[in-house]
This record gives structure tokens, sequence and C-alpha cells, in this order.
């Protein structure tokens, strides 16, 4: 399924993949396992035992699927969206094969009217991986940190080939200081919304902003988070952060072949 999406810092959602695992604190409260329930009773089939209740609420169950239709719909977009890749799991999930992976970079190299977010928390088969891709410049490569025990994700991303590379520090649950941001591109950072959200201190949103504008990496400020998102907003000192990362040049025969 592609959609159009209300996520503030794309536009659109591909799902070539279905399914997750929680493996980090990151993953407690992810949207993406009650969106997955809520489609499975819709009658979408690609959800279909996905999840398990726990406590009252749906837990990724580690059942992943892939979805062979996807493929198509890209290049049904003429019109150039940006498109979050697996917003609904991981496209670096140990059970995605390695074809699969490499086909749907081959999807995105041969749509250049587009361009890809991937986010992943599993940067070390990322790192695995990337050597057996081809990185064409329309795909942004993200890896998420959500406190200070994964900061070695961004080690992984750096080493891969992706023309930009960025960081999603959301949900973040506590201080991020002295990051090495050298080879990063753009950070997004944001609180947890929903259900038991957890808080987020202003401090640390604060230090990552100003961590950012040292180094000359773009900041975007998604949300402050909490039940209540809406009205918590996402407004930084006064201001909203909506800076993105300078896109690399596309050759003219990449975008016209994207159009054959």
């Amino acid at each position: 399924m592609a959609t159009n999406s209300s996520i503030e810092w794309t536009e659109a959602t591909w799902n070539p993949v279905a399914g997750c695992n929680v493996v980090s604190p990151g993953c407690t409260n992810c949207y993406a396992m009650r969106m997955a329930r809520r489609l499975e009773a819709m009658g979408q089939p690609k959800y279909a035992g996905t999840t398990r209740m726990s406590g009252g609420r749906p837990k990724w169950n580690g059942v992943v699927r892939i979805d062979e239709e996807s493929f198509r719909l890209p290049a049904t977009w003429r019109t150039g969206r940006m498109i979050f890749v697996n917003s609904m799991s991981d496209l670096f999930h140990e059970a995605v094969p390695v074809k699969f992976v490499q086909r749907v970079f081959e999807t995105m190299r041969a749509t250049q009217q587009h361009t890809y977010q991937i986010l992943t928390k599993r940067a070390e088969r990322l790192e695995e991986l990337a050597r057996k891709l081809d990185w064409p410049a329309n795909v942004w490569m993200g890896v998420s940190v959500e406190n200070a025990d994964y900061l070695y994700r961004i080690d992984h991303l750096r080493r891969t080939k992706a023309a930009i590379k960025f960081l999603s520090l959301e949900p973040l649950l506590g201080p991020l200081e002295n990051m090495n941001l050298q080879g990063i591109d753009w950070v997004i950072a944001g609180g947890e919304s929903g259900p038991g959200a957890r808080p987020m201190n202003p401090s640390w949103v604060r230090s990552i902003r100003d961590q950012c504008q040292s180094a000359g990496v773009a900041f975007h400020f998604k949300q402050w988070g909490g039940v209540n998102k809406k009205k918590a907003g996402r407004m930084l000192d006064g201001q909203t952060w909506d800076e993105f990362p300078k896109e690399p040049l596309r050759s003219e025969a990449a975008l016209a072949a994207a159009f054959v």
C-alpha cells in the first residue's frame, strides 16, 4: 500500500514489507503496531497475524511479510514525491531476503522522479548489506537513535554509500550529547506521542539543535509529542524548524529513464 502521509517530514509512504519485532526501547509504543492491528481488522491480508495482544495493546509478534505487488506502485506516481519506505516495518529486518532488498533498490533507481527515505534500527544489517546494494542518488538512508545506548548506529550508517544520510532521534528518550555528526546531512528530533507516551526534556532538543547548527547539519523538529501531540505542537524557542538537506544532483539520463 502507498498512501499520502501525515508525517511532517515526508509526503507519502510505500510499504513493500509488513510486520516487525521490538528491538530497543524506541519500539515500545510504536504507532505501526496499532495501525497494523487496525488494518488487519479492516480486512487487509498483508497485515493479518503480524501482531498479538499484550497488556491490552497490540505488539509485533515477529511475523514479517513481503509484498511482491508493491513494486508496481511507485511508477504509477508520475509526479515526484518524497516517500518514506516501510513506515510499517523495517527494510533491513533479518527476515527480509537480500534479493528482496535489492529489488526495492532497483525500483527506487528506476523511479528517479521520487525521493525515497529509508529508516532502520537494524544498523548492523544495514552496513552488512550496503556493499551489495546499488545506491542511487534519490535514496536517503537513516537510522533511529532514541538514547545514548544506540549512538553506535550512526557509525554503521556513516559507512554506507547513501547520498544523503540522516538520523531520526524519535522518540527521544534521553540526552544525546557530543554526537559525531561527521558525514550526516539531516537530523530529525521529536517526542513520543500516543498512549503511554514517555516525556521528553526540552533541554535534550535544544542540545541537538545546537549541535546541528555547529556542525552545519539540517535540523527538523517534528513534535513535542505526548498524548495530544497537536495541542503540544512543534514550536521550539518561538519557531518551527523545518530544515531539509540539500539533495544531490541527478543525471538527466537517470531522470529520463524514470519516465520511459
